[in-house]
């Protein structure tokens, strides 16, 4: 028993993930946690989708279901839970029953080398940057086979054109993604690197965002990742695999109840698998504002006390609400509840305040912050753009992207080499 304790806490002084500490009980923690925390991430996000949509059409959305409709997606979950799940006659039964599970276990399996932090992660791979492209790319398979499982033309069709989708983005997913590669790779020793935590580190190092990296470089990789990660995810204005005026529900027309909820855990899980990605390589991941700039320990306590503060201030806003709501009888158990939810927000920020807790959840808190960004921004552009039709989306994916990587990925090797390119010039002309 005391080797077992001395196992557990021999951990908590490494400076390494659990998978690279070699550490199967607190790697088995980091699981579970980053489990619990994506679930809940979606389910806060499915309420905030809603409200913000409302809010940007001069509606209130859910407000029926707990104060402000903060129970709703729990309503929605255990409605999900107990309908019954049907099988279409003619089905692939086996083939239906697997292709949700597929893109579910690819949308979670990303997440293994996501560094929340220089430690906050479950492992770090030297091809992590891979793992993630590849892993997140296996969803397509459980999108196709669900739709060709199901007997039925529209969700065939959305899965036909799922697959040219992804596939199409992808490829220009990667030339941006490449481009920040290369960046890396801009120190004394000229070597760079796919580690995801490397990666964030080679921009502490160069004392910049990869985003204002070679002026305008970085901003159009930026710009070309972030265009093709709306159109990986099925996402607004890029929807067309999920078009419901077209196809019904695309290739999940067939699917009721707890399979249904599967590929929208699996798509919410994507975004922000993607959001990651971008955060990692453009936006300095945990990095906290001006890392480089703004040191010291009077730096360090202001922006550790941020996460205690933000979540002060959201307890704020909700007992500001809770005095506005109507006092009458109807709106008790309404009243209660936000001042409760307001409550538990304030503890919360009260907690951080705590050394250790401060210390352990800065980096934590300025990834998911940046990531929420992302994810506001996905909501922004479903209440904004209208639709494109598929020969558009097939035209900005292969004759717009495209060129436009490949241009971008030979511009920033010859403006990363510039200086050996330089003297290799000269030596040609002094001969």
């Amino acid at each position: 028993m005391h080797a077992l304790v001395q196992y557990i806490e021999s951990y908590l002084s490494s400076d390494k993930t659990p998978g690279a500490a070699g550490n199967f009980f607190w790697a088995t923690v980091y699981v579970l946690l980053v489990f619990v925390g994506l679930s809940i991430a979606v389910i806060a996000m499915n309420w905030l989708e809603r409200k913000i949509l409302a809010h940007m059409q001069v509606r209130l959305g859910p407000m029926r279901v707990g104060p402000h409709g903060l129970l709703q997606p729990i309503a929605d979950a255990l409605k999900l839970l107990l309908k019954e799940d049907i099988i279409p006659d003619g089905a692939d039964k086996v083939v239906f029953w697997i292709a949700p599970f597929i893109v579910v276990l690819a949308a979670f399996t990303v997440f293994v080398v996501v560094p929340f932090g220089p430690t906050h992660a479950i492992t770090d791979m030297n091809i992590g940057i891979l793992f993630m492209l590849g892993v997140s790319s296996l969803s397509v398979l459980g999108i196709v086979t669900a739709g060709w499982a199901s007997n039925s033309h529209y969700p065939l069709i959305g899965a036909l054109r799922s697959s040219a989708q992804m596939v199409s983005y992808e490829v220009a997913m990667g030339l941006a993604v490449v481009s920040a590669i290369l960046m890396t790779s801009l120190n004394e020793s000229k070597t760079g690197t796919l580690s995801m935590i490397g990666i964030v580190q080679a921009q502490f190092d160069q004392h910049e965002w990869f985003l204002f990296k070679f002026f305008p470089l970085g901003i159009i990789a930026f710009g070309i990742f972030a265009i093709a990660m709306v159109a990986e995810t099925n996402r607004a204005p890029f929807d067309l695999p999920e078009a419901e005026s077209e196809l019904t529900a695309g290739f999940h027309t067939e699917y009721s109840g707890f399979r249904w909820s599967l590929f929208f855990l699996a798509e919410y899980s994507a975004m922000i698998a993607v959001s990651s990605i971008a955060v990692t390589l453009w936006i300095g991941g945990w990095l906290r504002p001006f890392p480089n700039l703004l040191q010291g320990s009077t730096w360090d306590l202001a922006f550790s006390s941020v996460p205690g503060i933000t979540f002060l201030l959201l307890g704020a806003i909700c007992f500001y609400n809770t005095a506005r709501m109507p006092k009458h009888p109807l709106f008790k158990i309404q009243t209660l509840g936000l001042a409760g939810f307001g409550a538990v927000l304030a503890l919360i920020g009260l907690m951080m305040f705590l050394p250790p807790v401060r210390e352990r959840v800065g980096d934590i808190f300025w990834f998911s912050a940046k990531v929420a960004g992302f994810m506001y921004l996905y909501i922004w552009y479903r209440g904004t753009f209208p639709r494109y039709r598929f020969d558009q989306l097939m035209k900005v994916g292969w004759k717009v992207l495209l060129p436009t990587g490949l241009a971008l990925l030979i511009l920033t090797a010859v403006v990363g080499m510039r200086a050996e390119l330089l003297a290799q010039v000269k030596q040609v002309f002094q001969r």
